[in-house]
């Protein structure tokens, strides 16, 4: 009887809606949907009126453009059959890859050096905004999309453990009770995978590129497990900071690997090695990751700053030796895009080879956060 009732309300509205001139379309389907929702408009709501009820349409509809791109997402994602008219409107979130304003904003200087450092491996003229803007929604998506999980796990590094090392307890302190066992869960367990899918889908993803995304995440787990032992001042070795080193670069590999896909090219093996070796020094360089404090835990402060700059010189004799096997052109217009990237750092450590210098090592961390605390 319910849904006679609501058939013959249905049918009431449409013969309402031609005998007033009011049939938007000659479909069917089309006329059915707004019967449907005049008939939504209608039902009681609290103490909305009608009047009030068309504000709030007005106001939100713009932004249901922006569920459209979320729904189409997740319908390529999870419906390859290509039925997309019985879509529910709860959509799980886990599944569908998206990005944040903020996480775009911290990606965009990441962004900019790659394609300034980067195409040139690529033959791409970086001067050429039709080139750069034909692969840049791809790279710029894939790089704000990790920058949005490094963003959560930076989150949780900022917060006292007091000795429960889980995620999900670390996001209740944050007060994301409803949402602490979905980011967990994210960070824990195939933090990628929605972004996976949407390169998948796009005939993007390759091996090499998983295996980055995999570095990815042991990156950030390595991470947390050294910055909580610097903190409650465990042990610390210096395979897992050097290992955390190589891999802290990755998104730049997998955004290179990407552009490989994007032009249809196969990737060059000599490159991805010299680039490699040259974010591990620049990685170094720029003291990311605080690994002079991480040397300075596993060496002592007074062996520390030598055992650092032995590393800095073993990856500078290998870069060197890279460099002379690229072509003279290349080779010369990545030196001169390394100084550029070093002048504009204000900086005089980084390339070219042998400017770097290492910082005063802090011997005594509790004495140096109090006297920072006491000048402030």
């Amino acid at each position: 009887m319910e849904e006679l009732r609501k058939l013959e309300q249905l049918h009431t509205t449409l013969t309402f809606m031609q005998s007033h001139n009011f049939v938007p379309s000659s479909t069917l389907d089309s006329n059915r949907f707004i019967a449907n929702l005049i008939l939504l408009l209608l039902q009681p709501c609290g103490e909305l009126n009608l009047d009030m009820k068309l504000r709030l349409l007005s106001e939100y509809l713009p932004k249901f453009w922006t569920l459209n791109i979320y729904i189409a997402d997740y319908q390529e994602v999870n419906d390859p059959s290509g039925k997309k008219d019985c879509l529910p409107l709860q959509i799980n979130h886990e599944e569908v890859a998206m990005v944040g304003l903020e996480a775009m904003e911290r990606a965009n200087s990441t962004l900019e050096d790659f394609c300034r450092s980067y195409f040139m491996f690529h033959g791409v003229d970086i001067d050429s905004p039709l080139m750069i803007f034909k692969y840049f929604p791809v790279l710029a998506f894939t790089e704000s999309y990790i920058y949005q999980l490094d963003g959560l796990n930076e989150k949780i590094l900022s917060i006292p453990t007091e000795g429960d090392t889980s995620l999900a307890k670390e996001f209740e302190k944050m007060n994301y009770q409803c949402c602490s066992e979905t980011f967990a869960n994210m960070l824990e367990k195939d933090p990628f995978r929605p972004l996976l899918n949407v390169l998948e889908l796009r005939g993007l993803l390759t091996d090499r590129i998983r295996e980055e995304f995999r570095s990815g995440e042991e990156y950030w787990a390595l991470e947390r497990k050294l910055c909580r032992a610097l903190t409650h001042k465990m042990e610390i070795s210096i395979k897992d900071v050097m290992r955390a080193i190589h891999l802290k670069s990755f998104d730049y590999r997998v955004l290179n690997l990407l552009l490989y896909q994007l032009r249809g090219q196969e990737v060059n093996d000599l490159h991805m090695e010299f680039l490699s070796v040259s974010e591990f020094l620049d990685d170094v360089l720029e003291n990311n990751f605080n690994i002079l404090r991480m040397f300075v835990k596993i060496y002592g402060p007074s062996t520390a700053p030598a055992m650092l700059a032995k590393y800095i010189t073993d990856a500078e004799e290998r870069y060197g030796n890279l460099l002379k096997t690229l072509d003279p052109q290349l080779s010369s217009k990545y030196q001169r895009r390394c100084e550029e990237a070093t002048k504009e750092g204000g900086t005089v450590s980084g390339h070219p080879l042998g400017t770097w210098s290492i910082p005063p090592v802090i011997v005594n961390e509790d004495l140096y956060r109090s006297n920072c605390l006491n000048t402030e």
